[in-house]
C-alpha cells in the first residue's frame, strides 16, 4: 500500500522591496511533532497564517534627498532591529521609538550614496528595501590644524578652515565633537580666516594642561553647508597631545625675551623687535607660535614694505599670517637690548636665535608686550583666539 504523497509546506518566511516600502512576513514556527508549538493543518497550507505585514521608508528611490534621517515605520506589531547599510559599508545607528513602531537613524542619509534597508520584527519576520540618494552638486571639505597625532604647546586650538563658505554653522558645530583626556572645557568660536574662508577654531579658557591628549570627530558626512558651501561627504577624526608647559615673554618695552618653562624663566635673552611708529611696528598681544620654519627668504614686499630688504633668515618662528616672525637678526646685534629698529619681527642674535628655536614647540604662547607696538594681533592673523576674553570667546559659538 503506498502512502499518500506529503505536500511540503510553503514557508510564510520571505522578503521584499517595494520602493520604499517593504512587505514584512512572520516566520514560520515549527515543531519535532505534535503538541503546544506544533503546526496545524490550518497553518500547513497558509489558510491560518498570518497577514504580510508592511514597513514604509521615508525616503526612496535613485534620487532621495540626502541630509534627511532614515526612519522605517511598522504598520502592526514591533519592530525588533533595523540595519541601514550604506554603499561604502558603513551602517546608520539608531533606535526604536518607545512604542516599537518606527525606527529613526541618528546620522542623516549620506549624498551620492545607496543604501540598504533590511528590518526584523518582534515575529521573526525581515523586509528589505533598497534607495539611493542624489549627487552633491559641491563638496565642502576642510582643512584641520594642529596636524593628526602631533605634540604641541599649550597655547594650540584646535581649527578648521573650510574650503566653502559655511551658512548653516550651528548645524555643522553640532557635529563637531571634542573630547579630552582630563574633561578640559572649551568653547568654538567662529571667524572668518586670514585667507578669506570660514573657520572655526575650540579652545579652552585657558591655556591647556600639560599632558591632554585632545581628540576631534567631525561627523559631517550628509551635513549641508548651506547656500554656495556644499556637502559634507566624509567624516574627519584627528587629535594632539599637549606637551611640555611653556611660554615665551617679550617685553619690547625692556628689549627682552624670556623662556618660561612651569613657571620659572629658562633662558633670558636681549631683542629689538618693529620700529615704532608705523608699519613696521611689532603686533601686540597673546599669539600661538604657527611654524619652526628655518632659514627662508623673507622679502619686505611681500608684507607691503616696499622693498626694504631681502635676506636669507635663520632660525625663523612663524608668530602672524601678515609675516611677524622671531629670527636670528645679527645685522641688528647693535640695537638688541636696547631699541626697536626692525621690520616688525623679534630679532636675536644667531646663538640666542638656535637656542630658542630649538626648545620652542609649534603651539607655544608668546606673549608680546610693550608701547612701541602698532595695536593687538587680529583674532584671524594667525591664533589671536587668546587675545578674547571668555566670556567674547564664548559668544562666538554658533550655539550660544
Amino acid at each position: 500500500m503506498s502512502l499518500p504523497r506529503r505536500t511540503r509546506p510553503r514557508s510564510p518566511f520571505r522578503t521584499a522591496a517595494l520602493a520604499g516600502t517593504a512587505v514584512l512576513a512572520a516566520a514560520a514556527l515549527t515543531a519535532c511533532s505534535g503538541g503546544p508549538g506544533a503546526a496545524g493543518a490550518d497553518e500547513e497550507d497558509g489558510r491560518g497564517a498570518k497577514p504580510a505585514t508592511r514597513i514604509s521608508v521615508n525616503l526612496s528611490g535613485k534620487q532621495a534627498a540626502a541630509g534627511e534621517p532614515v526612519r522605517v515605520t511598522l504598520a502592526e506589531g514591533t519592530l525588533k532591529q533595523v540595519t541601514v547599510t550604506g554603499s561604502d559599508g558603513a551602517t546608520l545607528a539608531g533606535a526604536v521609538s518607545a512604542d516599537g513602531r518606527t525606527w529613526t537613524s541618528a546620522r542623516k542619509a549620506a549624498p551620492g550614496t545607496s543604501y540598504t534597508v533590511e528590518a526584523r520584527d518582534d515575529q521573526g519576520g525581515t523586509a528589505r528595501a533598497d534607495f539611493a540618494t542624489a549627487a552633491p552638486g559641491k563638496v565642502n571639505k576642510l582643512t584641520l590644524a594642529p596636524g593628526k597625532n602631533t605634540t604641541v604647546g599649550i597655547g594650540q586650538p584646535l581649527s578648521i578652515v573650510f574650503d566653502h563658505p559655511v551658512k548653516n554653522k550651528a548645524e555643522v558645530e553640532k557635529h563637531l565633537k571634542v573630547t579630552t583626556s582630563n574633561s578640559t572645557t572649551g568653547s568654538w568660536g567662529w571667524m572668518q580666516d586670514w585667507s578669506g574662508k570660514d573657520r572655526v577654531d575650540w579652545r579652552p579658557e585657558k591655556y591647556w594642561q600639560s599632558g591632554t591628549k585632545v581628540t576631534l570627530k567631525a561627523e559631517l558626512n550628509g551635513i549641508d553647508s548651506g547656500e554656495a558651501g556644499g556637502w559634507f561627504v566624509r567624516d574627519y577624526t584627528t587629535g594632539f597631545t599637549v606637551g611640555r608647559n611653556q611660554l615665551v615673554k617679550v617685553d619690547l618695552d625692556t628689549h627682552r625675551l624670556k623662556l618660561l618653562r612651569d613657571g620659572a624663566v629658562v633662558k633670558d635673552v636681549p631683542v629689538s623687535g618693529g620700529t615704532p611708529g608705523g608699519d613696521k611696528a611689532s603686533w601686540r598681544g597673546r599669539t600661538v607660535l604657527m611654524s619652526k620654519e628655518g632659514t627662508i627668504n623673507m622679502r619686505s614686499e611681500t608684507v607691503g614694505l616696499g622693498d626694504a630688504y631681502d635676506k636669507m633668515v635663520d632660525y625663523s618662528m612663524r608668530l602672524t599670517w601678515s609675516g611677524m616672525y622671531a629670527h636670528a637678526a645679527p645685522w641688528n646685534a647693535r640695537y638688541m637690548g636696547s631699541a626697536n629698529r626692525s621690520s616688525g619681527c623679534i630679532g636675536m642674535t644667531d646663538a640666542d636665535a638656535k637656542w630658542v628655536y630649538e626648545q620652542v614647540q609649534v603651539g607655544d604662547p608668546f606673549e608680546v608686550e610693550g608701547a612701541d607696538t602698532k595695536g593687538t594681533q587680529a583674532l584671524n592673523n594667525g591664533y589671536g583666539d587668546w587675545n578674547v576674553s571668555w566670556a567674547d570667546w564664548q559668544a562666538k559659538s554658533a550655539l550660544r
